[in-house]
């Protein structure tokens, strides 16, 4: 799966595959058909009926994709898919295996066609109550960001009247504490006045009842609750927000669910990381809401999509990688996976119990909320009285005429200041990193059964959260010093061979000690390694190997135990798996995972790239260019920082004349400031030009400069979600994108090669990719999202892709690259394909009004 232009595939008809099999003729008018648009495909005068496509004509999965899109345009033939092609890799074995679904007569059989029967009416917002949504929301955080200035400005007052340390401690308890409560009562009350209890319905985007979704939305992903994801007392939070929550219930994703009272999670249930269950989706510009209903003792694993009007029964599990589309029942006590799951006889529940009582998870609970009141945010409270008060570059700024913008004196210190406290916490970030998860590392070990809420799951969840930080991994991946980083946290790189692009930008863990990686091994962003195993009452760790040689793709759950070695290929969004032989020297894709060819014929144009002095060369260049590139990020970060800095020490000084209308003014001037600042970055990287589709080796200095796009921060961006301003911001950045989008958080990767019609909708955690690094060799095209398509929760779209206007792409769906939707059809499965049988929703469930 080396990718490869379609001209750069093409093989003549001279050449030995095609004279090989030259005496086999079509004997049906399928076969005829599917290797007449084969050969026009690949360029050849005729294909013959068994010759194998990637082995001998030498094709990859881009042309093929070529290939299928032109046979979906016949309405005589039947439809083929990319898993079609893979599993019948040959137009005879093809033409048999599709013979049923084909029909006999297209005068007589009834055409079948990829528009579905009665394809959703895409609900399109005028362009007035799209931009009075958006006023609206602006003076909503307007608002809020004035209570907030309010509230903090009293507790400064009142944490700065004290007469010592102890007096400032104490303070500082009473008014954290205080705040705290606050900040997670707020939410709670706010969706109990705004919205009652959450029912089953639809509404329009960009209405007013989109307005109080939104605003009860923003508040619970704002709610510091988040951070307490994993413990007994973030299930306490989902219960007080109206979910139907059993005792025992152990919840490690991060993704917070907002129609809460929609939600039922029997006793014991558990919900690893990465999993969505929100109970509400975005289609076709309507807010859907319905049921996620979960039994007694379930398993939801890692990097799961759970739509709405799903159920689950007592015992169920559902495997990594996978998801439940709409209308989807799992009987208890069955096993199931893939993306639409399907049965299987797996258990993932790879861990026996242990003694974990009420008691325990009550006093887990109690001592957190010990830690959190007398020494958490104390200390940050009293901490930041003490900075402001204490380090005379901010306390000289509390007297007057110190705050004026043509003092030197102001920009001299804010620089001293941001210096001391960025490159402060880059220095003394990596000596913490690099040491104190080691030590708390000594008391767990591998393979040993622990009980959940105790020290040794403290230790195990500072450990994840502490090596996690996205921070360096953003600073070095993408760079042979990616390796040097993750081998001082602990992975097992000890045979690793660099080359330079070893690892990107996104890789976790539950524990960096148990990882190891084999030499030649290349992984591009998205990993996650699943070396934690969890119930509802236990947990363990054990070692994750990758092979050597191997190239995984992106969005990948990597579990330990996993049944690759040697030289595979993983293709993204794959699910890994964990039963049948050990798979070595080939490629797997989709979920659940099918093989495919490891490679095909390689472009020799890069080859003398990958061994030699040659290759030493261009890793010495590629090492250089990463330095230059990381210098520079910090620097563009620093100065980010330094700016606001400066703001912020202005406002110091002049508080006492405008109070805490300025705390206001600074959370509004960083929340404008920020876009503006990091799209300048991104379009100066590109000299304020377009990119262009590209096929080039990951030695090329062009590669290179395209990495440097990925380091530009955009995180920021998820602030923005489910706002039009969040689609100024992706026109700011290049994206072609058309009115009236509703984005949930969607992801682009090259905003610049993305087109996006009018009247989208794109739900939380889909992703758009325009370009694929496959085994050192890298290639980028334009993806195109027709007017009034919608993309599933968790969906992602590779690159060279098209979808025509009104089509879906079903939730955790992979839509592989070249591929060619239909207007209005709906498209879903990992790979992505036509599904036919598209599920009706009931009743309750149409659009009211």
């Amino acid at each position: 799966m080396v990718e490869k232009s379609a001209r750069v595939l093409t093989p003549g008809p001279d050449e030995p595959a095609v004279a090989k099999h030259g005496a086999t003729g079509p004997q049906t008018d399928t076969e005829r058909e599917f290797a007449e648009l084969l050969a026009g495909v690949v360029r050849v005068e005729r294909v013959p009926v068994d010759s194998h496509f990637f082995d001998d004509l030498c094709a990859n999965s881009l042309v093929m994709a070529q290939f299928c899109a032109r046979v979906r345009k016949r309405a005589d033939l039947p439809s083929v898919s990319m898993k079609d092609i893979y599993h019948h890799p040959t137009v005879r074995s093809l033409a048999t295996a599709l013979a049923d679904t084909a029909p006999a007569d297209a005068e007589s059989a009834p055409v079948r066609s990829s528009v579905t029967a009665s394809p959703a009416v895409v609900t399109q917002a005028g362009t007035l109550r799209y931009v009075l949504c958006g006023i609206l929301q602006f003076l909503l955080f307007l608002g809020y960001s004035l209570a907030a200035a309010f509230v903090a400005a009293r507790g400064y007052s009142w944490i700065s009247a004290g007469s010592d340390v102890i007096d400032i401690y104490l303070r500082s308890v009473v008014c954290g504490g205080v705040g705290f409560v606050g900040l997670c009562t707020f939410p709670i009350v706010a969706k109990w006045i705004l919205i009652g209890r959450w029912k089953t319905r639809e509404f329009p985007v960009w209405g007013l009842t989109y307005l109080r979704f939104w605003t009860v939305k923003v508040l619970l992903h704002a709610n510091p609750m988040v951070f307490l994801v994993g413990n007994p007392l973030y299930v306490l939070y989902l219960r007080a927000l109206g979910a139907r929550i059993g005792k025992g219930v152990t919840i490690l994703s991060r993704t917070v669910p907002v129609c809460t009272d929609l939600l039922t999670i029997g006793a014991g249930t558990v919900i690893r990381k990465d999993s969505f269950f929100l109970c509400y989706r975005a289609h076709a510009g309507r807010i859907q809401t319905g049921p996620v209903t979960l039994g007694r003792d379930v398993f939801i694993g890692e990097k799961t999509v759970l739509d709405i009007d799903t159920s689950m029964g007592d015992g169920a599990q559902l495997g990594h990688s996978s998801s439940l589309h709409s209308g989807q029942a799992v009987p208890g006590g069955e096993r199931w996976h893939g993306s639409p799951a399907q049965r299987t006889e797996l258990d993932y529940v790879r861990i026996p119990p242990a003694r974990c009582g009420t008691l325990r998870r009550a006093g887990f609970g109690l001592v957190t909320l010990l830690q959190l009141f007398l020494l958490g945010v104390p200390l940050t409270v009293g901490g930041v009285y003490m900075l402001l008060t204490q380090v005379p570059a901010l306390s000289d700024r509390m007297g007057p005429g110190a705050g004026d913008f043509a003092s030197a004196d102001l920009y001299v210190d804010a620089l001293v200041v941001s210096s001391v406290l960025f490159f402060g916490f880059v220095v003394v970030g990596l000596a913490v990193l690099f040491t104190v998860p080691r030590l708390l590392n000594l008391v767990i070990k591998p393979d040993k059964v622990y009980p959940l809420y105790g020290f040794h799951y403290s230790t195990h969840r500072a450990i994840t959260r502490m090596t996690n930080i996205k921070f360096f991994k953003w600073l070095f991946g993408d760079s042979s010093y990616i390796v040097h980083y993750l081998r001082g946290l602990g992975y097992d790189l000890s045979k690793v061979e660099q080359t330079g692009s070893n690892f990107g930008t996104e890789v976790q863990h539950e524990t960096p000690y148990l990882c190891s990686v084999g030499s030649g091994t290349m992984i591009a962003d998205g990993l996650s390694i699943v070396n934690a195993d969890f119930s509802s009452t236990s947990f363990r760790v054990s070692r994750a190997s990758i092979g050597p040689h191997n190239f995984l793709g992106n969005n990948i759950a990597f579990p330990s135990g996993a049944k690759t070695g040697d030289n595979c290929l993983l293709a993204t969004k794959v699910m890994i798996p964990l039963d049948g032989e050990m798979r070595e020297g080939v490629g797997l894709l989709g979920s659940p995972c099918f093989e495919i060819p490891r490679s095909v014929e390689r472009d020799s144009r890069f080859d003398h790239l990958r061994t030699g002095a040659e290759f030493r060369r261009a890793l010495a260049a590629k090492n250089r260019y990463n330095i230059r590139s990381m210098a520079l990020f910090l620097i563009v970060r620093w100065l980010y920082f330094f700016v606001l800095t400066v703001i912020a020490l202005a406002d110091v000084d002049l508080y006492d004349f405008f109070g805490q209308v300025l705390i206001a003014a600074f959370l509004v001037f960083s929340l404008a400031f920020t876009p503006v600042y990091f799209a300048l970055v991104e379009r100066a990287i590109v000299a304020f030009r377009g990119l262009q589709p590209r096929l080039c080796s990951i030695y090329d200095p062009y590669f290179w400069w395209h990495e440097r796009l990925w380091k530009v921060p955009d995180e920021w961006l998820n602030v923005f979600n489910g706002t039009p301003f969040k689609n100024v911001i992706w026109r700011l950045l290049g994206v072609r994108l058309g009115r009236r989008v509703f984005d949930d958080g969607c992801y682009l990767t090259e905003r610049m090669l993305t087109t996006i019609g009018d009247d989208c909708t794109l739900n939380a955690g889909s992703k758009i990719q325009c370009h694929s690094q496959e085994d050192g060799t890298f290639k980028s095209d334009r993806s195109t999202i027709g007017d009034g398509c919608t993309l599933g929760v968790g969906s992602h779209v590779h690159y060279g892709v098209t979808m025509g206007d009104g089509a879906v792409l079903a939730p955790d769906s992979f839509l592989m690259k070249g591929e060619e939707v239909p207007q209005h059809a709906r498209w879903g499965g990992n790979p992505a394909a036509e599904m036919r049988d598209v599920p009706s929703r009931p009743p309750a469930l149409m659009p009211k009004g």
